[in-house]
Parts: structure tokens; C-alpha cells; sequence
């Protein structure tokens, strides 16, 4: 054991992105957008619905950015990474509060001018917690 440390639970975590997490079915897109629900914190929409995934993970999301108010394919690749990013690295409260539940979610960046990383991460901890609140209250329908 030269050469190791003994690290806690905490340190354990790890802050990755992987293809599976990513929602692509476009079945359980159209039903999100069809019965899920939404929320809005500026610079972001969320549309989320619990329903079941054929994922080991218990969240998978999808990220967008319109491509109206947004021409250049540059500037939408470098608003999705940075919302990627953002949920990347603040997804495990939502992962280790939701319990066994499996939800399919949707971010979409609304605003009309590029905001920084910090104005993106900041909305998405308020998505995460919104949601995680409406999830305990029992307000999404199956």
C-alpha cells in the first residue's frame, strides 16, 4: 500500500460527463416536452419529467441553444459547453437526493446575449435545487 492514500467518501466523487448521461432518445424527448414540466431561471429553461431510462444513471440531460438568436454554430458549441460544464460539476446533489428515481432532463439557454460561466453556473445550481424541491413535494406526475 506505498504510495496510497485513504481517502473519505467525499474526496471519492467523481465530476465526469459520460455518452450515457446524455439524453438522445428522441421517444423520451417527445415525451418530455409533451408531459413534462418546466421551470425558469435566467439564463435557463428546464423541462424535466420522471420517467424510466434504459441508463445506468438516474439523470440523463440534454442541453440546447437556439439557433435563432444564436447564428454562429461557435457561439452555441461554447454556450452548451459551458453549460455542460456547469452541470457537470454540481449533477452529484442532485444524483445523491434523488433517491431511486430516474428523470429525463432539458436545459435551454434563453437569453438573448451570451452570458459568462459564472451567471450559467449559478442558474444551474438553482435548477438542480428546484427541481430536487418539486420532486419531493410530489409535483411531477408519472
Amino acid at each position: 500500500m506505498t504510495g496510497q492514500v485513504n481517502k473519505n467518501s467525499a474526496d471519492n466523487i467523481r465530476f465526469t460527463f459520460q455518452k450515457t448521461e446524455r439524453l438522445c432518445s428522441k421517444k423520451i424527448i417527445e415525451k418530455l416536452f409533451a408531459e413534462g414540466k418546466s421551470l425558469f431561471v435566467h439564463p435557463l429553461k428546464a423541462v424535466y419529467l420522471e420517467t424510466s431510462l434504459n441508463s445506468g444513471f438516474p439523470v440523463q440531460v440534454a442541453f440546447a441553444v437556439s439557433k435563432k438568436t444564436f447564428k454562429r454554430a461557435v457561439m452555441r458549441n461554447l454556450l452548451k459547453r459551458r453549460m455542460r460544464e456547469a452541470y457537470r460539476l454540481n449533477k452529484n446533489q442532485l444524483y445523491t437526493e434523488i433517491g431511486g428515481k430516474q428523470i429525463a432532463l432539458f436545459l435551454i439557454y434563453t437569453s438573448k446575449t451570451e452570458e459568462t460561466y459564472s451567471v450559467i453556473e449559478s442558474a444551474t445550481k438553482k435548477v438542480i435545487k428546484r427541481v430536487l424541491k418539486e420532486l419531493k413535494t410530489g409535483s411531477i406526475q408519472k
